[in-house]
């Protein structure tokens, strides 16, 4: 195996087997590309880069010092340690064959193309733990030396504040969690969104309900903006309701600064709809055909690229397992084994109940 294959793989190569060394963001995009699903170009930056980070610079020793007597309910002392050991990561450079296997993979997606740049942790997007937006993301990354930096920040932000407390209350070993990095085509979003294959609010698996503003998703999922809502019969792919907002501001990629940056909405756009009602069918038929292929309800981004032609401008960005109400299903039977253990137990002894 060269050198490029262990530290990066194309998203055409890649799928669920892959998890371990790709995480749960990187899987997914690897199982939609391979699906047929339109998905931006781009590829994985494995966990085995990483990993090689790591024993480079004697950083897994230094790591595991400095959260060895973390307290998780001592806010402050979690921010020390998680701030030294982002610090410590970004202050090294990456070893050599890492640092070119990335950069000979940017180079065959085409010169100084505008990436996403975005973290893919081995326990993201799993049933048991929901890990999303603990890391961070880096949008309209233009260059090799931007992207290699990146790449670096990404893997430094598996110890953030948040994450590090997540993972002490979760009881997950902060060593045994890998980065891998998604580098993935930019999307020219003319708007964008989520769509969850049930109802948020009520769990109920009959409507797919489709949150969407203008420009980058990243407006939405963040609570920036209030966002347009449909709601989507699934079986009969009809809209049964509808609420507009006022969408005052949106993120867009400006190539002259080389950066995604927020701006105001113009009058005009502000409270009509973003989507038209052919693109919410469309946007509800994907995230359909998602959950259908990934055999559970699905949470997905999606975006409207204005670079494409209509009919083939809607792309998949990302496509996990829908936490909220699967969780809630899971307490449920936790709560019902509990209950029916305490009632055998008693039916077994009827004084096991008494003082």
């Amino acid at each position: 195996m060269s050198a490029n294959d262990l530290y990066t793989l194309d998203f055409s190569t890649i799928g669920a087997g892959d998890h371990a060394r790709v995480g749960g963001k990187c899987a997914s995009l690897g199982e939609m590309t391979q699906a047929g699903v339109a998905v931006p170009p781009g590829f994985a930056v494995t966990t085995d880069a990483f990993a090689a980070m790591l024993e480079h610079h004697g950083l897994r020793a230094e790591i595991e010092r400095a959260l060895a007597n973390v307290d998780p309910e001592d806010i402050d002392s979690v921010d020390r340690a998680a701030q030294a050991i982002r610090i410590r990561i970004r202050s090294h450079h990456m070893p050599a064959d890492v640092e070119a296997a990335i950069r000979a993979a940017y180079a065959e997606m085409g010169e100084d193309m505008a990436v996403a740049v975005r973290s893919s942790a081995t326990a993201e997007d799993l049933p048991d733990a929901s890990f999303a937006g603990q890391q961070d993301t880096y949008l309209w990354v233009i260059g090799a030396d931007d992207v290699v930096a990146k790449v670096r920040d990404c893997w430094a932000s598996l110890f953030t504040t948040r994450a590090v407390a997540y993972r002490e209350k979760q009881g997950i070993a902060h060593i045994d969690v890998l980065m891998s990095v998604a580098v993935q085509k930019m999307v020219n979003a003319r708007a964008a969104g989520v769509a969850m294959t049930l109802d948020p609010g009520t769990g109920d698996r009959t409507r797919i309900v489709i949150d969407a503003s203008w420009g980058l998703g990243e407006m939405v999922v963040s609570g920036v903006v209030t966002p347009d809502n449909y709601s989507v019969e699934k079986v009969l792919e009809e809209i049964i309701d509808r609420k507009i907002s006022d969408k005052h501001v949106e993120l867009v990629g400006d190539p002259a600064r080389g950066e995604a940056v927020e701006r105001e909405v113009d009058a005009a756009r502000r409270k009509v709809p973003c989507l038209s009602d052919e693109e919410v069918i469309a946007v509800a038929r994907l995230a359909k055909r998602l959950e259908k292929q990934n055999k559970c309800p699905q949470d997905v981004e999606w975006a409207i690229d204005a670079d494409l032609p209509a009919g083939e401008n809607l792309l998949a960005l990302q496509s996990r397992p829908e936490t909220i109400w699967s969780q809630k299903k899971k307490e449920k039977k936790s709560s019902y084994a509990t209950g029916m253990m305490s009632i055998v137990g008693t039916l077994t002894n009827p004084y096991a109940s008494r003082g």
